[in-house]
């Protein structure tokens, strides 16, 4: 914490240089705390490909419990036989996935955003190719397997399109879902209108929340009715293993509302920064008066807080561009946060340098994004 007895003496005496001295000290603790923070996130995601190798052998070992429980009454088969197999062989590639991206999280590399954050669009698109490749696989090792003509001939009619056209459906509707909501958040963040901020490290709960953290209905959603239709898809794989799952069109109606849901979430979420108002700051008991260099100028909008730009340091990094001077956003303390900046308001200095007459201030916000621009009068 900083106290206002470490303040220089040389500055003690001015109420603007106090606080921006403080404001650049804050600035400075939470760069450093940030850049430890990002290299402990870099650390804890080039050691997780041995997590993600771990669960892909762990779920191979959890599949031949079952196989060994359910067959001490009905006795052992081919299709357990298959099964196993293709568990082994779907672990195996994960497995060499994960060490060939081990220093981007293992297995979970592909569902890792350009934001650093876990992609619920990938993640639920995965489960479904993941399953439907299971199935097709241990289709596959049954065929080989398969002792006579009648055997064959119900498999390859197993891979029938109208015995799988539901999973085929939904799966490609979830690889769509995925592409499209990719292009559509980098093609809103180059135009302006999505604001993004890197996250230090991917996390679990980026699944089910926004990038500021707070829960997401359309990405609970989403999760929620998809996870239930994959469980559904593989408990009817594990009863009918000579075909592929049986997906009832009720079943995959309801994921393809869920993805719609999902998707106009992405079309709705975020917006521009935008400046409403620019006032001059007044403390209880000053004059009235026009604007001066020296003032403190108020800025009102809304988005000047991007989602995951809550912290320090990247509060930091806002901007205000007066006239042709750019100023720094000093950061004002006050008990569980920050009174300046906030999402709606901003309080910033006129510098010296600003001439006298019309300027026009202008918000950069730790996103990268510009505002529009609100005229002021600076006078003498």
């Amino acid at each position: 914490m900083i106290s206002g007895d470490e303040i220089p003496a040389a500055l003690a005496h001015s109420a603007g240089a106090s606080r921006q001295w403080i404001s650049d000290e804050l600035a400075l603790c939470a760069r450093t705390v940030a850049d430890r923070a990002r290299e402990e996130g870099a650390a804890r995601l080039a050691g997780l490909w041995r997590h993600t190798v771990t669960a892909a052998w762990s779920a191979a070992g959890v599949l031949l419990l079952l196989q060994l429980v359910t067959a001490l009454g009905a006795g052992w088969t081919a299709a357990r036989t298959a099964g196993l197999l293709a568990a082994v062989v779907t672990a195996a590639a994960v497995s060499a996935a994960a060490y060939a991206h081990r220093r981007r999280g293992g297995a979970l590399a592909p569902f890792i955003g350009e934001d650093n954050r876990l992609s619920t669009s990938r993640t639920v698109a995965a489960a479904w190719v993941l399953l439907a490749a299971y199935a097709v696989l241990l289709l596959a090792l049954r065929l080989a397997g398969a002792g006579g003509a009648g055997e064959r001939r119900v498999l390859l009619a197993g891979l029938e399109l109208q015995r799988g056209a539901g999973l085929v459906t939904v799966v490609a509707l979830a690889c769509a879902v995925a592409a499209l909501v990719s292009r559509t958040v980098a093609r809103r963040v180059r135009a302006q209108r999505l604001q993004k901020v890197p996250a230090d490290r991917p996390r679990a709960r980026d699944l089910l929340t926004d990038d500021a953290g707070r829960g997401s209905f359309t990405d609970v959603q989403y999760v929620v009715v998809h996870a239930v239709a994959v469980v559904f898809a593989a408990v009817r794989l594990a009863g009918q293993p000579e075909q592929l799952p049986d997906l009832p069109w009720g079943l995959a109606l309801l994921a393809a509302v869920s993805a719609g849901t999902y998707l106009a979430g992405k079309f709705a979420e975020g917006g521009p920064a935008v400046i409403l108002s620019v006032v001059r700051a007044r403390e209880i008991g000053d004059l009235h008066a026009p604007v001066r260099t020296g003032d403190d100028l108020e800025i009102r909008g809304t988005g000047f807080v991007p989602p995951g730009a809550g912290t320090p340091d990247r509060l930091a990094r806002m901007v205000v561009r007066i006239g042709t001077v750019y100023v720094h956003v000093p950061l004002v303390p006050r008990p569980g946060g920050f009174a300046s900046p906030t999402d709606h308001t901003l309080t910033v200095p006129v510098p010296v340098e600003v001439e006298p007459g019309r300027v026009d201030v202008q918000v950069v916000t730790a996103a990268g994004v510009e505002t529009n621009r609100c005229t002021v009068d600076i006078v003498d």
